[in-house]
């Protein structure tokens, strides 16, 4: 079988030189078999995996109605197959990293006996363990030959290529787990700025703490406005028009006209 590509080539005419598209005839490329049979029985093991999860529910939520409503009997039984079904997915995501993968494997394992003794024992319950017993081993069936599917898809790597993308995965996952660490670190210091800000400053020294006239300095929080700095002063117990000017000056703007803080004042009243 064959296909067309358009090209552009150069075509001269009276001395002038243009590219000019034409068709060329291109050979397809050979059917991939390999791949064609690869999907194949991943769509296979696909069906044989959906078939599991609708015989186990059938079976394990037909048990379960025997002391629940059957909505309740039939959600949990297809918790069964679901359960080892998504600790393979893990597994798989995990295929780079052995240690990792391990914990979903065994899980999975686990989820899968499990899945296949609630189906042998409902069988036996109505007296047909040996139909309870094949139907427990199509559970095993589909997650055999879902593994062997995952397991040809998986690349093979060396040990060295394995360290390798696992310390890659180490330092990536240090510099993600940094993101959250430095949000609480930031945090924590905006509460404990917030927290100064909102406590009057201690005594300065040389200060006579029993005159009733002095008037601690609130303490600063950053840049401000003048409005900002006004109302700061105010609040902190500063009310001389000419204390709180000092004050503005201080830690807003050096510039700040008198009657520009005497009208935040009076707003502020």
């Amino acid at each position: 079988m064959k296909t067309t590509r358009t090209e552009l080539v150069p075509h001269t005419i009276d001395g002038k030189t243009r590219l000019v598209p034409i068709t060329v005839p291109v050979p397809a490329p050979p059917r991939d078999w390999d791949r064609i049979i690869l999907t194949g029985v991943t769509t296979t093991a696909a069906l044989v995996v959906a078939a599991s999860v609708t015989w186990s529910t059938a079976s394990i939520g037909d048990l379960l109605t025997r002391i629940v409503i059957a909505p309740a009997a039939y959600g949990a039984a297809a918790v069964f197959d679901l359960a080892w079904i998504a600790c393979m997915a893990v597994e798989w995501l995990a295929r780079y990293d052995r240690q990792q993968a391990a914990l979903p494997r065994r899980m999975g394992h686990s989820a899968l006996a499990v899945a296949m003794l609630a189906v042998a024992a409902h069988g036996y319950l109505l007296g047909h363990l040996v139909i309870g017993i094949v139907g427990a081993v199509v559970s095993g069936l589909a997650k055999s030959l879902w593994t062997v599917v995952l397991h040809h898809q998986a690349p093979p790597l060396d040990d060295r290529t394995r360290a390798w993308i696992e310390q890659e995965l180490a330092d990536a996952g240090a510099s993600l787990a940094l993101i959250p660490a430095r949000r609480r670190v930031q945090r924590a210091h905006a509460l404990v700025a917030a927290e100064r800000a909102a406590l009057p400053s201690p005594d300065q020294s040389g200060q006579d703490a029993d005159d009733p006239d002095a008037t601690p300095e609130p303490a600063t929080a950053g840049p401000m406005t003048i409005k900002d700095a006004v109302r700061t002063a105010l609040d902190s117990g500063i009310r001389e028009p000419d204390k709180v000017l000092t004050y503005v000056r201080k830690v807003a703007d050096a510039n700040a006209r008198e009657d520009t803080v005497a009208r935040y004042i009076r707003l502020a009243g």
